[in-house]
């Protein structure tokens, strides 16, 4: 890839779209356990972190000093050698492991302003001691915090940070460490004679090689008379390592008193290199372009990492979606058939509605013509007012267990689905914490069936006033005529036979039906049998709507958009076409 030009409309759209990117990542949603998730969300706080801590800030301004991070082993001399760099004791140095707590960078006094403010490592608190302050004992501050040190021993252009120990035994140290290395501009990286060929180190050598990081390497503490060999199989390995080029130092084994500063001739070298860089504006220029181009490249394909992981998520959220529709699908299915196609019409409504019509002369009557038997059947339920009750009860009593069952069984189902799946257990979990208890479900069965009764109630007595001399003559009663309406909507669906076929259920819905067009009309009972069987689906639909609610609500409150894997790639893409038009190829 090209490098950033730092100016210019090119420049302009990278970072445009390094911000695109930024908000991106900032809304990925990652909770689920799958196999991809810790990676993802290893990489997208690594992203967000390097675009925060360097990559926006540096994109923004080139022009600022360049960040030198002094990094490196426990115990390879880092603070003793950035004590050496600047000519002053201004870092602690001790035997005491870990030694670096609080990270400290020193500046030029006139180059202050580019870091009293967050520009840079914004996530980090900014304490300001003295230029001739003593150095911070270690195990003072937090790692929220820098400590900023002005010091006219630095040329302008340049600021080293000394970062605590990439190996280190606190945990914080070696987060805090691998941040500040992803915010430098340049490395310096200290390593021992003894300790070189250490895998740590090198895990972050390949790194800094594959992003482009302008490296130094400082071989410290090597004993007289190896320096020549050991110097050959580091410099052997660095070219193995893609870092050839990487400038190397060594630093013989000195006897140091506490308190005490390398010789300036053994640190020369290295202070005349970093020098040449920050005293020479297009050497400075090319260090940041050169580490920011790499770093921006190395966001653009470290970027699939999180949008696989955020494709996971949705295929995941996808799948347990699935599952409640199609346990919820079922039921309501089942429960809408069991309210229309006769189920409803046995057992216990059955015996309540024979009580009620009789089986004999009316039932073998009842194919007679409506205008023949209407005052046969005024007679029949004359003086029968008491007997309509128990229908009422038996009917509702029939469908709060086909209903209740529906829901229990959907949930049931959802949670078996989710069970077999690894990547459900927490919001599992969660749905099952809200989930109703199985005496809210029947209240709440309960209200919806009666509430679909009383409704059914107010239908007939509307159609009752629009035949108001038919319902006075027949003296029937609302309640007789509601109790026959919803027998003739649990059979609406069914087939009804007729005359010598007439089965027991289907025989129950005849007489039904003709009850009610005695009174109404044919055409009539059917639209209030198609309504208050439309009314009823509605309801199964509510109460199975409310409980599917308790696990898709489990799954919104992830916050999860399925739509996240795509965008993230569209950002990295905008990202290379952008930088391919930045300053040529």
């Amino acid at each position: 890839m090209s490098l950033p030009s730092g100016t210019g409309a090119a420049a302009r759209r990278v970072l445009a779209a390094l911000t695109d990117l930024r908000g991106s990542l900032h809304a990925v949603s990652l909770p689920l356990p799958t196999p991809a998730a810790p990676a993802a969300r290893e990489q997208s706080g690594r992203i967000t972190r390097q675009l925060d801590d360097y990559v926006i800030p540096r994109y923004s301004r080139i022009e600022a000093p360049l960040v030198a991070v002094v990094g490196g082993s426990t115990g390879a001399g880092k603070s003793t050698l950035v004590n050496a760099l600047i000519g002053q004791p201004v870092t602690s140095s001790t035997a005491i492991r870990p030694t670096t707590r609080r990270p400290l960078l020193i500046h030029h006094p006139d180059d202050e302003e580019w870091f009293a403010t967050d520009r840079i490592l914004p996530g980090l608190a900014r304490v300001r001691v003295a230029p001739d302050a003593a150095p911070t004992p270690p195990g003072v501050g937090t790692h929220g915090e820098v400590e900023l040190r002005a010091s006219d021993r630095l040329p302008r252009g340049l600021a080293i940070l000394d970062a605590p120990d990439i190996d280190s035994v606190v945990e914080d140290n070696r987060a805090l460490a691998t941040e500040l290395l992803a915010a430098a501009d340049l490395w310096v990286f200290v390593t021992t004679a003894a300790r070189y060929a250490d895998a740590v180190p090198w895990e972050l050598l390949h790194e800094a090689a594959e992003r482009r990081i302008v490296v130094s390497v400082v071989l410290n503490r090597v004993p007289h008379g190896v320096s020549g060999q050991v110097r050959h199989d580091l410099a052997g390995r660095l070219r193995a390592a893609s870092l050839g080029r990487a400038p190397l130092f060594t630093v013989a084994e000195l006897e140091i008193p506490d308190g005490g500063m390398l010789p300036d001739m053994d640190v020369a070298p290295i202070k005349a290199w970093l020098g040449g860089i920050a005293t020479d504006s297009a050497s400075r220029a090319a260090v940041a372009r050169a580490t920011l181009g790499g770093a921006v490249d190395d966001i653009v394909r470290r970027v699939a990492v999180v949008a696989d992981g955020a494709d996971e998520q949705s295929e995941v959220v996808a799948r347990l979606r699935s599952d409640i529709d199609a346990a919820y699908g079922a039921a309501e299915e089942a429960a809408v058939a069991a309210g229309g196609d006769g189920s409803l019409l046995r057992g216990e409504v059955l015996a309540r509605w024979q009580d009620l019509v009789g089986t004999g002369d009316f039932m073998r009557g009842v194919e007679a013509r409506v205008g023949k038997i209407r005052d046969r059947i005024s007679s029949v339920f004359r003086g029968r007012g008491n007997a309509v009750e128990p229908v009422h009860e038996a009917i509702e009593t029939g469908l709060n267990s086909v209903l209740i069952e529906a829901v229990e069984k959907a949930a049931v189902e959802t949670e078996r689905s989710w069970r077999r799946d690894p990547a459900a257990a927490g919001v599992l979990g969660v749905a099952l914490a809200n989930r109703p208890t199985p005496d809210e479900v029947r209240r709440r069965v309960a209200d919806e069936v009666h509430a679909w009764q009383s409704a059914l109630m107010e239908l007939v007595r509307d159609q009752g006033e629009d035949r108001r001399q038919t319902a006075r003559g027949l003296a029937i009663g609302v309640n007789v005529l509601g109790a026959s309406l919803m027998i003739a909507v649990f059979a609406s669906t069914a087939f009804i036979p007729t005359g010598a076929e007439v089965a027991v259920g289907g025989g129950t819905a005849v007489v039904a039906h003709k009850v009610l067009e005695a009174v109404f009309g044919d055409d009539a009972v059917r639209r209030m049998a198609k309504l208050a069987h439309t009314d009823l689906t509605h309801r199964i639909q509510l109460l199975l709507g409310e409980g599917a609610r308790v696990y898709t609500g489990a799954l919104d409150a992830l916050q999860i958009d399925p739509a996240a894997g795509t965008r993230l790639r569209d950002a990295a893409g905008a990202i290379a076409t952008a930088r391919r038009t930045e300053g040529g190829r």
